[in-house]
């Protein structure tokens, strides 16, 4: 298992996903968006499991004056994310090909549970 968590800023969910993977004993690796640029491949394979359109942040204002919050083309969405990383909506956890938005507590015990 390797448990990577992506995150924007230590927001409750990304504390979440720490405190869950710390209790458990389970290693994660914490990349901090502001330091770590996404890479296009990455950001696909969010895109591909996730849905363009769910990455975008609705809660950021800054992403919300944007247009790439207001359309469904996935290939624009990625290009905006990829210049403005912090429109990225937080935490993103990928354990090899499977990832996650937000805090999903049961797909993260599906993991443990598998080893």
């Amino acid at each position: 298992m390797n448990i990577i968590i992506y995150a924007g800023k230590k927001n409750f969910d990304t504390q979440k996903a720490e405190r869950f993977f710390k209790e458990r004993r389970v290693p994660y690796q914490l990349l901090d968006m502001k330091k770590h640029r996404l890479g296009q491949k990455e950001l696909a394979l969010f895109a591909r499991k996730l849905g363009a359109e769910n990455l975008v942040d609705k809660k950021n204002p800054a992403a919300l004056s944007h247009p790439c919050a207001h359309t469904d083309d996935g290939t624009y969405i990625l290009q905006c994310l990829l210049e403005n990383p912090s429109f990225l909506r937080t935490p993103i956890v990928r354990n090899g090909e499977q990832v996650t938005l937000g805090a999903d507590e049961s797909v993260w015990n599906a993991w443990i549970q598998k080893g």
